[in-house]
């Protein structure tokens, strides 16, 4: 009889221990198994949430399809106390254990808030946007100029604690324009040392953080702008007549000042290579600009005869060569274009109405471009 009982006993546990077994790889199935998550979401884990309240608020969401499986896989695998602050993007389909590796993992936010503080060369800017999770581009809620009085809806983005800070600069813009607008700035702390030289700032977009010190985030642009002038130099063409990364980068500020579009810059750097070469005048405006402005904002209105006439550091309808320092901050294209300019005989160019520019070779053609330009601002002066 107790033999009987012995072994109908020690046949329930084998059932009981494949059943659990049987559970368990079930469960692990389910941990690691595409969710059911329909749509993108934004995921905002606010400091001191716990990874019980996380699943319940998934739960709810539609993302996770079991709250037991996914705290004990959290706690399983050692995860359920690394919980990180942010806001994480989700996608379709996650499965719980990709979602518990995402919220664990760097803390850095992928989704959510983000200010952008843009430096521009007419401008600055500041724009507040979020992620739309679906169609992972962003959305802009706030835009102000930082001159003014923030709107009180930016306080409240600003004060959350998973919002993420962009400091962008434009190609084109000057050191002077940098530094006065980072000293408005209200998420960036501490003084600046001294003016950077112009052009030794690297248009880009520089994520920081709130607090984040205004020099250092100098010095990355110049840490930044210099590796990139570096790398241009030593991929540059042979016989430029250029004898210094430094002058390098004069006349890539020239080439950045001159077009906006991105696929003239080695047209327009070939024209100055070409009149280098030759010893001809540069005879560009931006240089006779920067020599009235000092780059300190925009000259905001057209050269006079007499600025054209004076001889100053800058003024390259009397001066030959290139002018002493940079004027302005040129961005990679540009630095490139000036190492690398096209191969052309090019040595004239002038606006042709499109927002780009007319070439030519000779005098001849170049008047006549002149002539069909004057002819468009006539035709659009009468049209005002």
């Amino acid at each position: 009889m107790w033999r009987a009982i012995a072994s109908n006993a020690m046949t329930l546990f084998i059932v009981f221990l494949l059943a659990v077994g049987v559970a368990v790889i079930w469960a692990k199935d389910q941990y690691s198994a595409e969710g059911p998550l329909a749509s993108a979401i934004c995921l905002r884990v606010e400091s001191g949430t716990n990874m019980n309240a996380l699943a319940e608020r998934l739960a709810d969401q539609g993302a996770i399809s079991n709250l037991a499986i996914f705290r004990a896989g959290a706690e399983y695998s050692g995860k359920s106390s690394q919980l990180k602050a942010g806001s994480f993007l989700i996608q379709p389909g996650t499965s719980m254990e990709g979602i518990i590796n995402t919220v664990t993992a760097s803390g850095r936010s992928t989704c959510g808030t983000e200010i952008n503080f843009r430096i521009g060369v007419l401008r600055a800017e500041v724009k507040v946007r979020e992620l739309d999770p679906e169609t992972s581009k962003y959305v802009e809620i706030i835009s102000f100029d930082p001159a003014e009085e923030a709107p009180e809806a930016y306080v409240d983005y600003a004060e959350r604690g998973d919002t993420r800070y962009r400091v962008t600069l434009a190609e084109g813009v000057t050191s002077w324009q940098v530094v006065q607008e980072l000293r408005q700035a209200e998420f960036l702390e501490g003084s600046l040392s001294a003016m950077p030289d112009e052009g030794s700032l690297a248009p880009d977009s520089y994520e920081v953080k709130r607090g984040s010190e205004r020099q250092a985030l100098v010095d990355r642009m110049t840490a930044a702008q210099s590796a990139v002038l570096a790398e241009a130099w030593e991929g540059r063409a042979e016989g430029l007549p250029l004898n210094s990364p430094e002058e390098a980068l004069i006349l890539a500020s020239i080439v950045e000042k001159e077009t906006g579009l991105a696929e003239e810059r080695p047209q327009v750097a070939s024209v100055f290579v070409n009149r280098l070469r030759k010893g001809m005048l540069l005879q560009t405006d931006p240089t006779v600009i920067y020599g009235v402005t000092e780059g300190r904002g925009n000259l905001g209105r057209g050269i006079r005869q007499s600025e054209l006439d004076r001889e100053t550091p800058y003024n390259t309808y009397v001066i030959k060569g290139l002018p002493p320092t940079p004027i302005a901050n040129p961005g990679r294209a540009a630095i490139e274009a000036a190492l690398n300019p096209d191969t052309t005989e090019y040595i004239f160019f002038v606006a042709d109405g499109t927002g780009g520019h007319a070439f030519a070779k000779t005098l001849r053609e170049h008047n006549n471009n002149v002539a069909e330009w004057r002819k468009i601002e006539a035709e659009r002066a009468k049209n005002q």
